[in-house]
């Protein structure tokens, strides 16, 4: 990669993702494959006005080796420290910058058993810690290229020319690769804003989706939610990009209101492993039924993890034709996926996607519709020829796409 755009992908990330402020304490979180870059993004976060930045590093073979060693008693249990560092990010509300690069089949073999009910464990204590801060900091996820993710993506190279393409693949996804990426991401967020002022004019209250693969579903929407994207800003006015690369518009819908049969038209990368080629069916707001060819028993055991999993939190529109699709390349990494095509969500709900959220409380929140759950897991179900059909309060039927792509 270019050092000179690798410079402008960082300088982004800090400025655009991030968008730090003076004095700012900012968290990096990363996989050791990139420590070059990892440098370089914690520079140009000090320049941006960062008062302090803490890198906290992982590695897939060292929770692989975690696992295999350790009782579940042990894993599940959550140190002193650790509740005193979840304690200061709730207190002190650092920035947080996420950049991904994991192996897809990293965790494969674990025992999914073992890693569930540990994760389940876990969440208990952690989740007051993250519902508190929500809507309070900023944050951002993006990637880098690892080694075995590369290879996973571009199989038939060798390491280090597939690490090249992979980050090539990865600024060009972003909107990195031209002089510079902060004013062009400027006018991407301008022009999603502008198509979620339309959205939201509609006053939809349901979508209908339609494809020749057999999704045949419908959702239900809250009323007084919003449709967002690109951009947003927390509760203390501190406008940031949650996402890069981002091309959806997104809300959460109406928990419960969900029937009929969406496919999966990309693999769900879930717990260092794949699921593939996968149908889920709704009654009631809820997954009753799941189908797979490959780790059904994984998204069995997803949409068991609580009483929320089973329900919808995101329902998201992105076109067919979108940069990311019209790459060609399958990159088995939901950040990049999920912005290829039409995605829907398990789990967890965005409680900002309601108008004057700032002045409900979580459980009020909870109460208008918003699902609550440990997980949030995308899947895609974009297609060619998905239609999706709006219905207004009045009962007009509005399509908001055509084959694919925005029919407005």
């Amino acid at each position: 990669m270019n050092k000179l755009q690798m410079r402008r992908y960082a300088k982004l990330l800090a400025k655009t993702g991030i968008n730090v402020k003076k004095g700012q304490w900012v968290i990096v979180q990363a996989e050791l494959d990139q420590p070059e870059f990892v440098e370089m993004v914690v520079e140009e976060l000090y320049r941006a006005g960062a008062g302090k930045v803490t890198v906290e590093f992982a590695h897939q073979p060292l929770t692989q080796l975690h696992y295999k060693f350790q009782k579940e008693e042990t894993l599940s249990k959550l140190d002193k420290w650790e509740i005193e560092k979840l304690e200061c990010k709730k207190q002190e509300l650092p920035a947080m910058l996420y950049l991904e690069s994991e192996d897809p089949d990293g965790l494969k073999g674990m025992d999914q058993n073992k890693f569930t009910n540990v994760r389940t464990n876990r969440m208990k204590v952690i989740k007051p810690y993250r519902d508190a801060m929500e809507n309070r900091y900023q944050w951002c996820i993006a990637a880098v290229p690892g080694k075995n993710w590369a290879k996973k993506v571009f199989p038939s190279l060798s390491v280090p020319r597939a690490v090249e393409k992979l980050w090539d693949a990865i600024v060009e996804a972003s909107r990195a690769s031209g002089a510079d990426p902060v004013r062009e991401w400027a006018r991407h967020n301008d022009e999603i804003a502008k198509r979620c002022d339309h959205l939201n004019r509609l006053g939809l209250v349901s979508l209908e989706y339609h494809s020749s693969n057999g999704t045949d579903f419908t959702v239900g929407l809250l009323p007084d939610a919003v449709f967002m994207g690109g951009g947003e800003e927390d509760l203390n006015g501190r406008y940031f990009n949650p996402n890069i690369p981002s091309e959806e518009i997104f809300t959460s819908p109406k928990a419960g209101a969900a029937e009929g049969v969406v496919y999966s038209t990309k693999p769900l990368s879930y717990q260092g492993e794949l699921i593939e080629n996968f149908s889920i069916r709704f009654e009631n707001g809820r997954a009753v039924e799941v189908k797979a060819e490959k780790n059904k028993e994984l998204l069995e055991k997803m949409i068991g993890m609580d009483e929320g999993a089973a329900m919808l939190g995101e329902v998201a529109l992105i076109p067919y034709d979108s940069p990311i699709n019209n790459s060609g390349i399958l990159f088995y990494n939901t950040l990049f996926d999920e912005n290829a095509s039409c995605h829907l969500a398990l789990g967890h709900g965005f409680t900002n996607c309601v108008k004057g959220y700032e002045g409900y409380t979580k459980e009020q929140l909870t109460q208008k519709g918003i699902n609550d759950s440990v997980i949030h897991v995308d899947f895609m179900i974009g297609s060619k020829d998905l239609d999706i059909v709006g219905v207004t309060k009045s009962g007009e039927r509005v399509q908001i796409f055509k084959n694919g792509n925005w029919a407005f």
